[in-house]
């Protein structure tokens, strides 16, 4: 692949051969052995004793040296002048005879017993590499794992250019190496049925390979159909069973994605292993996808038929209303004139026949007794009418998918099996010997009527609990990415096991589990005690308990008077700007665009106007065609084919890092926050017209369906992470992929959330991942304390709020899986948010998703018991919310164009949208950042006396001085 641009930004070159300025690692630098400072005090002059000693310093951290006019860390230089009792300045003369810079290199190789890199090294080097290059593309990792390398065998690290140059002969080799990989694995049947992907479709007016990737339009019987003819077709190439496990998983998907961007004209071109390797890599990620879709549809198949059994049961119920209430007036009636018959001593019969003949009074029963039939109050008894539609299907659904089924979903799969079998027979009746273990009570009336089985109900009942049980994990199929066997997503037991034996697990607690529940436990009795002491005494700062719970005052008001007035000073000195010019000028600080590099060459886009366009396009939700009408100067098939080549998910995440890392380093962000805590919050954005597929109905944003942006934003403003997820999943199974999975520099220590973001599995993970969970708990009255068994009856001012005792033993028997868990996560063997829905559907039964809670109920506890005695907590998390919820305005100012509804119907393309408009909200925050800081240097230079601690309450979210609709006109360069 040629480049334009160099492999490493200009940030990871410094990372490589830099020192870090933290405190400890320079304290543990400068600390010198007598061994090292007899070496130093042999040097003649202050000036080489302290050019010397820093060449050591970055020999030993770095494993290279100072270069000629390189300046080393100005932290280290002045530690390590301060404890040689040497002016700092003394470094500026060091070495100025070349021959004693040498003299000085040749005396720490040996004292370290290195050795130059050599052509040997370079070959070993390349072949270590070329190795991590079938698992991962990006050159930092190599580069970091080459010093690495390098420094454990005790060579010399050369330069950064040398670096530069390896990794790019590693990462080539390393992607031939595997599409050689995946094409040996074919047999020459199989080539031959992927080159028949590139073939035109019979009934389609495009190829095959693009009609597989068709997303579903509908939730509909018929496009269920066509997703599972898809499924068939590429079943029918017959790959290699294993085949996308011979390479890592993240090339694998990074191949199917750059191969789905290529035209089969460019496919057919590719040289034969990559063509090869490439349909084989887009084939397995389809057949991945439509059986994750196909699985999909059946939910909401299952979802509609249940949805309309519910409102045919409400209209039955208002119909016979007005039957119920005459049958009411007339055994009112009857009752009046029984209860006067007996005070009177007259027949009862005769007195019912007053009301009305008898006859009629025999049919008034019989009609009581069908609008008293349990049909009217139960919404089962109308699934029936869904089942043509699920027969429409089912049968192909059932026979396309490989079902397998863990001990406890036995029964289930048997009953699958079973309507197979009568499937393929055409068999009417349901066997005698038919599994009924599966069969919940609530269904039983109905799957039994008059000693046999109803096949309706019976097949009904199987497929919705097929759907809980796929979503719980009991059953999964071979092939799926979602619904796989749980134990696949875990990182393969040697190699946990290694990492255990080596002390290199990748958790951030101590990993034996007696060390590290003592300690918790510990910790749990002290903040149990100091909490009963003052609440006992009634001092708890802001809060009480009584035997009626919790109960804590609101915070006082955030922003104080005076930063209102101050803000409306600052904010009204900001200039008035285009939103073009605004993301014109952010470029020209940032250079995010280079980002967006070449699918195939990795170049820079050659036109940056069109292609900042093409990203206002997707920000503000006008699409490409509009676009092309509202931007003079462009047409649409030039905006199309900078998507098509340019924009994707990672260039969109790159550009939005380098803005996020611009937002980190600027000066004035600090007034709001160090980078180290953030918040996420989700924003309902409606779906219409083709997208409607893309949302689903969440009756908390309304009857009409929706798609959630998930968005993670740190205590600087700056939103750096952002992902679509539905609307009818909960927000917190998304909290830990913003921390884990974002590309910025922010170290994010702290992180808030509302109620709809936590739940006790991301307490326990969060905290096992090594971040600080701060949620803001909606109703903290009505949670408990969870506190082992023998603290239950200790704490007497706090019975109100301890509930169920903590289950100690089961996180002691499940340690060593939830480690295993907890480091599959931060390996990457499956992602946050894959696992924690899998958790949270778990029935309850299922000993891991059980202890993980137990855990996170001790995190959640220490938690609420600090959240009670901190003030300090609370306004800390209410302020980074307010700030997530502050750009949420913002983000619907900006994405105004047809109501604010998703419209796209792929999946891709709305995610582009989502993208599109974080990356034009973070240059909004940015420039707004930068320009704020102007304004408050032109009010002091006017003599206006600025309170630093206010600028902290001034927001970079406002929009009123940026025009965001109008003509797009963008400036010259």
């Amino acid at each position: 692949m040629s480049r334009k641009q160099p492999l490493l930004t200009l940030l990871e070159r410094q990372e490589l051969k830099s020192i870090p300025t933290n405190e400890s690692t320079l304290i543990r630098l400068t600390s010198f052995t007598q061994q090292e400072m007899d070496l130093i005090d042999k040097r003649r002059g202050d000036a080489n004793k302290l050019g010397f000693a820093l060449q050591l310093c970055y020999l030993d951290y770095t494993g290279s040296i100072i270069e000629v006019g390189a300046m080393p860390n100005a932290n280290l230089v002045t530690m390590v002048a301060k404890n040689l009792e040497i002016d700092v300045s003394k470094w500026h003369g060091y070495s100025e005879r070349p021959a004693t810079r040498w003299e000085h290199f040749k005396e720490l190789y040996d004292f370290f017993d290195i050795t130059p890199f050599t052509t040997l090294h370079l070959e070993r080097v390349t072949e270590y590499l070329t190795e991590l290059a079938t698992r991962t593309d990006k050159g930092i990792e190599l580069a970091r794992a080459m010093v690495m390398w390098l420094r454990q065998e005790g060579v010399l690290v050369p330069t950064i250019s040398v670096i530069e140059r390896v990794c790019i002969k590693s990462l080539s080799a390393g992607r031939k190496r595997v599409y050689l990989t995946l094409t040996n694995a074919l047999t020459l049947n199989q080539k031959a049925a992927l080159n028949g992907l590139l073939d035109l479709h019979d009934k389609a007016h495009t190829s095959t390979l693009v009609w597989l990737r068709q997303p579903p339009l509908k939730t509909n019987s018929k496009h269920l159909l066509l997703h599972i003819e898809r499924l068939s077709v590429v079943e029918g190439l017959d790959l290699p069973d294993g085949l996308g496990r011979l390479i890592h998983q993240n090339r694998l998907l990074k191949i199917s994605r750059e191969g789905g961007q290529m035209t089969t004209k460019d496919l057919s071109k590719f040289e034969f292993n990559r063509r090869y390797a490439t349909l084989a890599a887009i084939a397995i990620e389809a057949r991945a996808t439509l059986i994750d879709q196909i699985v999909d549809l059946h939910d909401r198949v299952i979802d509609q038929i249940f949805s309309k059994a519910k409102r045919t049961q409400t209209d039955r119920l208002q119909q016979s209303s007005k039957d119920i209430h005459h049958q009411l007036n007339l055994f009112q009636k009857i009752g009046q004139a029984l209860i006067m018959a007996k005070r009177e001593g007259i027949n009862p019969f005769d007195a019912i026949e007053k009301v009305m003949p008898w006859s009629q009074f025999e049919n008034n029963i019989g009609e009581a007794k069908q609008l008293t039939a349990s049909n009217h109050y139960d919404a089962l008894h109308f699934v029936a009418d869904g089942y043509r539609i699920l027969r429409r299907y089912a049968p192909a659904m059932l026979n396309i998918l490989n079902f397998k089924a863990a001990p406890s979903a036995t029964d289930l799969l048997q009953a699958i099996k079973t309507i197979q079998q009568m499937n393929e027979k055409n068999t009417r009746n349901v066997p005698n010997n038919a599994p009924l273990g599966f069969i919940p009570k609530r269904w039983k009336p109905l799957v039994f009527t008059n000693g046999l089985i109803d096949r309706r109900y019976y097949e009904i009942c199987a497929l919705t609990q097929l759907k809980a049980a796929l979503r719980s994990g009991d059953i999964y199929i071979t092939g799926s990415r979602q619904f796989k066997d749980f134990d696949d997503y875990m990182m393969p037991l040697a190699e946990y096991r290694n990492l255990e034996k080596n002390y290199s697990l990748p958790v951030s607690i101590e990993p034996r589990c007696a060390s590290y529940l003592e300690e918790r436990l510990l910790t749990l009795n002290k903040n149990l005690e100091a909490v009963n002491d003052l609440a006992s005494k009634g001092e708890l700062p802001d809060a009480s308990i009584s035997e009626s719970g919790l109960r804590v005052s609101p915070l006082k008001r955030l922003v104080p008077f005076e930063a209102e007035l101050l803000a409306s000073k600052v904010v009204g000195l900001l200039p008035h700007i285009k939103i073009t010019d605004l993301l014109a000028e952010v470029d020209q600080w940032t250079g995010f665009t280079k980002q967006f590099n070449h699918l195939k060459t990795g170049k820079e886009a050659p036109d940056k106007t069109s292609l900042l366009t093409t990203v206002l396009a997707d920000a503000i939700n006008l699409g490409l065609s509009k676009m092309a009408e509202a931007c003079p100067g462009t047409t649409y098939s030039k905006l199309a084919w900078l998507q098509a080549w340019y924009v994707r998910d990672e260039t969109y995440s790159g550009a939005l890092s380098e803005i996020v890392n611009f937002q980190l380093r600027h000066p004035y962000s600090d007034v709001w926050g160090d980078g180290s805590t953030s918040s996420s919050d989700g924003q309902n954005f409606k779906v219409g017209a083709r997208g409607g597929f893309g949302g689903r109905v969440n009756l908390k944003y309304g009857q009409k369906a929706g798609s959630q942006i998930y968005t993670h934003i740190s205590d600087q403003y700056a939103p750096y992470y952002v992902k679509n997820i539905s609307t009818a999943i909960r927000d917190s199974t998304h909290v830990l992929d913003g921390l884990l999975y974002h590309e910025s520099e922010l170290r994010i220590e702290e992180h808030y959330t509302d109620t709809a973001g936590f739940t006790d599995h991301v307490f326990a993970l969060t905290h096992l991942l090594g971040f600080r969970f701060a949620p803001r708990i909606r109703d903290l009255n009505d949670k408990r304390l969870f506190v082992p068994a023998s603290m239950l009856k200790e704490f007497p001012a706090l019975s109100s709020m301890i509930g169920q005792k903590l289950n100690i033993k089961l996180i002691e028997d499940y340690w060593d899986d939830i480690l295993r868990l907890a480091s599959s996560i931060k390996l990457g063997s499956v992602t946050a948010s894959l696992i924690l829905r899998k958790l949270g559907s778990y029935p309850r039964q299922n000993g891991l998703a059980l202890a993980l809670r137990e855990f996170g109920r001790l995190e959640r506890t220490l938690f609420m018991l600090e959240w009670i005695q901190s003030p300090e907590l609370r306004r800390r998390v209410q302020v980074g919310l307010n700030k997530g919820e502050a750009r949420n305005a913002l983000a619907r100012a900006v994405f105004f164009n047809q109501l604010g509804e998703i419209r796209d119907r792929s999946f891709e393309q709305q995610r582009y949208r989502t993208s599109g408009l974080n990356l034009v909200t973070a240059a909004i925050v940015l420039w707004n950042t930068v320009y704020l800081e102007k304004a408050v240097e032109i009010l002091r230079k006017q003599g206006v006396e600025v309170d630093d601690k206010l600028l902290q309450h001034i927001s970079p979210l406002g929009w009123e001085h940026i025009t965001l609709t109008g003509e797009y006109r963008w400036p010259s360069p």
